[in-house]
């Protein structure tokens, strides 16, 4: 259910669950995880998703089993965020709790017109991954965030683009191509270079 294409120097993890709109199961957030850590070496990488729906998040069967909390989240957006290369999150649809962790490690967000954002855990009684608050306040600031994880607001691409959250919004049939085109320059630049820009731009200002 995680498809995987590692032709040539952009790798591509598409989630394949589109009956039950994007849901991950545990077995797919360790293939999603693998395939992160074995994107090491490619110059980016793009996830993305089919149907209406990126990812509900946590299949609702395994996420009263206990997937919910799982480290496995925090294990991928976290390898997600120390990848050299650039990564793209390709947003076709809606993205919503635990899988907005993935989403939020990446270096650019694009989502199609009709995306919300929502991260239900007031209401369902759990604790975001420890990162996702963190990454999510950096680019859009704590009172934002908290609209999000406190207020249980669920917000348009549009909303989201205005916060900073989305870098920019692409038509539904266009969302994948323009995230290769994104990744053109990278792909084809001297991989070293292209690294070691990304790494400065990672940098925190020095006062």
């Amino acid at each position: 259910m995680i498809d995987i294409d590692r032709t040539g120097p952009i790798h591509t993890l598409t989630i394949n669950r589109p009956d039950k709109a994007g849901a991950l199961t545990e077995q797919m957030l360790i293939d999603l995880r693998d395939a992160v850590l074995e994107a090491k070496d490619a110059a980016a990488l793009i996830l993305t998703g089919t149907g209406k729906v990126f990812s509900a998040g946590a299949d609702l069967e395994a996420a009263r089993a206990g997937l919910a909390t799982s480290p496995l989240w925090e294990e991928l957006s976290g390898a997600i965020a120390e990848l050299p290369g650039l990564t793209i999150a390709a947003l076709n649809g809606t993205v919503a709790g635990g899988a907005t962790g993935m989403v939020l490690a990446c270096d650019i967000r694009i989502a199609v017109p009709t995306a919300k954002f929502f991260y239900p855990v007031m209401k369902l009684g759990y604790l975001p991954q420890p990162s996702d608050p963190v990454r999510m306040a950096a680019l859009i600031g704590p009172a934002r965030t908290k609209l999000i994880f406190l207020a249980g607001q669920k917000i348009t691409a549009h909303t989201a683009y205005t916060y900073g959250l989305v870098d920019e919004i692409v038509e539904d049939s266009a969302v994948t191509d323009r995230a290769r085109e994104l990744c053109a320059d990278s792909s084809a630049a001297d991989s070293s270079k292209a690294r070691e820009i990304k790494a400065i731009c990672n940098q925190p200002l020095k006062s």
